[in-house]
């Protein structure tokens, strides 16, 4: 080998590298951001902007909000997409960083519902909305920056440092509402205290700005896309998208079931019904979420590794059936209170079911559209998916359990046919295991990449 081949393989690997890493560091500070506000409002938005109602409704208007964010997501998806598919994938994720921060940074000081009435809440659901929109671009943005810049042979592993981000961003947002929690009066955290992790948002969004400031723009965009003729190119990339893969973002909505049920079944409805229903301590329920965050950061990556070794479908299938077998153990160690048998169902759920599933959906979902269109393609398809099945399930769950007059029976029926449904939709899926789900036409992109 030359030394000129040499350097210029030294030269993508450096590149591929940098690109994992700022994607990562982004994840880390938008889903801190986004994860604060379900761990916040699940255990304080109820008295602090719903006073007045009684617990349970009070409860289901705070996971309302939270849900509101997840509706907002896949117009984010589709306004950043677009742009991202015509100007590159850089210049949208500084944009949703900054957005993400200033929202955050504003809930940290927003009046409450004592101190502004009604504006409170109206304010406080234009800011997650806000939230909402700016994360509804992130995931599709860093996503490509990581896949289209990562070895062919290690996509899923190199990619998969967008979902490690989100893991340490749960990890950040957890362990800062702990500190918070556990060092000032319950009083104090409620006046004050639940404001800090948010105000911390500020001293992220620059850290990950001058990450994301130095790599370059995706090489697939500046080479293959950027260079094409202007009527070549899709004037509405969302569109063309859905022409070349109309069954892409079903079957994305159906994938992403089991990541979605576990993951907010366990950090977000699962905290605050174990603390609210089931009168468990609100630290111990804490540490649940700092245990299955800070494992990720281990079994994502492991996962991606196993998935490039030996076939992302079959990853996929077995989290989904890991993660309907587990839902029971779940909430039979809820139910009995012990926190030593709670976390191992949680980590069964989590690092199991749901961590099997994100490790490998970078790659799998933007392998679906030709690279023109898969910003929109892909990232809409996420996006939507989180609408339909990530926000409001806290508050799905939250009135069926209000329904079965308390239990968690219909919860975890809920859950398991969540997991069913994308074992099933990753069974069916047919192609070889690098582009499963494409098109013929976009197996051609993946063909000419793989020459290229």
């Amino acid at each position: 080998m030359s030394s000129t081949q040499q350097a210029t393989q030294a030269g993508g690997a450096g590149l591929a590298k940098r690109a994992a890493i700022a994607s990562f560091m982004g994840a880390v500070v938008d889903w801190y951001d986004f994860f604060l506000y379900g761990i916040v409002a699940g255990l304080l938005f109820p008295d602090l902007f719903f006073p007045g109602s009684s617990p349970a409704v009070g409860t289901l208007a705070a996971w309302a909000t939270f849900g509101v964010g997840f509706l907002f997501r896949p117009l984010g998806g589709i306004v950043f997409g677009h742009f991202g598919d015509r100007l590159g994938r850089k210049r949208m994720l500084v944009l949703t960083m900054l957005i993400m921060g200033t929202a955050s940074t504003l809930i940290g000081v927003l009046p409450t519902y004592a101190q502004a009435g009604v504006w409170a809440p109206a304010l406080l659901v234009l800011l997650r909305a806000t939230q909402g929109f700016a994360v509804g671009g992130e995931w599709g943005g860093a996503a490509l920056m990581a896949v289209e810049n990562a070895p062919r042979k290690w996509r899923s592993l190199y990619s998969s440092g967008v979902q490690v981000g989100a893991s340490v961003g749960l990890l950040l947002a957890t362990l800062i509402t702990k500190v918070m929690s556990g060092t000032v009066s319950d009083a104090a955290f409620r006046s004050w205290g639940w404001r800090v992790p948010f105000l911390v948002s500020a001293a992220l969004v620059i850290v990950g700005l001058i990450v994301r400031a130095r790599v370059e723009e995706s090489p697939v965009f500046t080479e293959r896309v950027a260079t094409m003729a202007k009527t070549a190119r899709p004037r509405v990339p969302l569109l063309s998208a859905v022409r070349s893969n109309p069954t892409g973002f079903f079957a994305i909505i159906g994938l992403r079931l089991v990541e979605l049920f576990t993951f907010y079944g366990v950090t977000t409805f699962g905290l605050a019904y174990g603390a609210g229903e089931l009168g468990l301590n609100r630290d111990s329920l804490l540490n649940v979420n700092l245990a299955v965050g800070g494992l990720a950061v281990l079994t994502i990556p492991a996962f991606a590794y196993l998935a490039d070794r030996f076939g992302r479908r079959r990853v996929y299938c077995w989290g989904a059936l890991i993660g309907a077998v587990s839902v029971l153990p779940y909430f039979w160690a809820m139910e009995s209170g012990s926190i030593v048998l709670i976390i191992p169902c949680a980590v069964l759920l989590v690092n199991g079911a749901h961590d099997m599933a994100v490790s490998v959906q970078q790659s799998l979902f933007t392998d679906m559209f030709g690279p023109e269109y898969r910003y929109s393609g892909a990232g809409v398809g996420y996006q939507l998916a989180s609408a339909i099945g990530g926000g409001f399930t806290p508050l799905i769950a939250a009135s069926l359990v209000i329904w079965a007059g308390g239990g968690w029976t219909l919860v975890a029926a809920y859950m398991a046919l969540g997991c069913a449904v994308s074992f099933l939709v990753a069974l069916r899926m047919r192609g070889d295991d690098v582009t499963a789900g494409a098109t013929e036409g976009v197996r051609d992109h993946a063909a000419a990449d793989a020459t290229a």
